[in-house]
């Protein structure tokens, strides 16, 4: 098991190629970074290099796209294999990955894709979710995604969904906060609703990040603009129903220089106040 810990009310970062030069050269202060586990996965010495001086100074944390767990393939051993030898390099705290499906019969849609809320499924899910955790040998969380289609089949709320699922599997929740409150616009629901199902005593951190609202008035989950008021504000309900819990920025695309990613970062204390 671990022996590095992350305090519950510390402030992460995902850490992005654009900041390891300001990074190195100045070293701030922050709670812990987390990485994309798929980008440590291979035999490639610079971003190994590159995350043993990270992990020398911050607690890191892994967040995946690869494990598929609604998909109906069995789960890849291969994967699991790197992805547990990853998190032993780094002393990982905890590890996560996403509700979701990419691909299937051997093709990836480069995508976190959902899938109808049904009982059926939070057993698969469970079972898989189950499997990784004790694979890794330490806490494995699921995100909730953004989503932009809901299906007919649908027997269950997404919030009642993942709570078995998690439940079930007795592993934990990766909540995104701006994934809730993108859903919530594209499908009407109540983004208070979804926050009262969640058992916070079993959440690893919150996600909180930018989207885009396109011409047709669809929220997309792009990480490329600042947390919007509205995040905020359902973020600061969220640490009222369950805080403290670790808190994450994520910012992907049209990344801004780091010391404006950490003032974005800064205003999870404002909305905790």
């Amino acid at each position: 098991m671990t022996t590095r810990s992350i305090a519950r009310d510390a402030l992460g970062l995902g850490l992005r190629i654009p900041h390891y030069p300001w990074l190195f050269e100045h070293w701030p202060e922050v709670g812990y970074f987390e990485v994309i586990s798929e980008n440590f996965l291979g035999p490639a010495l610079p971003p190994r290099a590159r995350l043993d001086a990270v992990r020398a100074r911050y607690p890191v944390v892994l967040h995946g796209v690869g494990l598929y767990l609604l998909g109906h393939a069995p789960l890849d051993e291969a994967y699991l294999d790197a992805l547990c030898r990853l998190a032993d390099r780094v002393d990982a705290p905890f590890v996560t990955d996403h509700l979701c499906w990419t691909g299937a019969h051997g093709v990836s849609h480069h995508d976190l894709l959902p899938a109808p809320y049904v009982p059926e499924l939070v057993e698969l899910a469970a079972e898989r979710a189950y499997a990784v955790q004790r694979r890794l040998g330490r806490p494995f969380g699921i995100e909730n995604l953004s989503s932009y289609v809901e299906f007919g089949r649908s027997t269950m709320t997404e919030w009642d969904f993942y709570a078995s699922v998690v439940r079930e599997a007795g592993c934990w929740f990766m909540l995104d906060v701006n994934n809730i409150y993108v859903s919530s616009q594209n499908h009407g629901f109540d983004p208070g609703a979804y926050l009262d199902a969640v058992d916070f005593s079993r959440v690893l951190q919150v996600h909180i990040a930018g989207h885009t609202r396109e011409p047709d008035g669809t929220l997309v989950d792009t990480h490329d603009h600042p947390v919007p008021a509205a995040v905020w504000a359902l973020y600061a309900r969220a640490w009222r129903r369950g805080g403290p819990f670790p808190t994450l920025l994520e910012w992907d695309d049209r990344i801004p220089p780091m010391p404006e990613v950490l003032a974005e970062l800064s205003k999870a204390r404002e909305a905790r106040a």
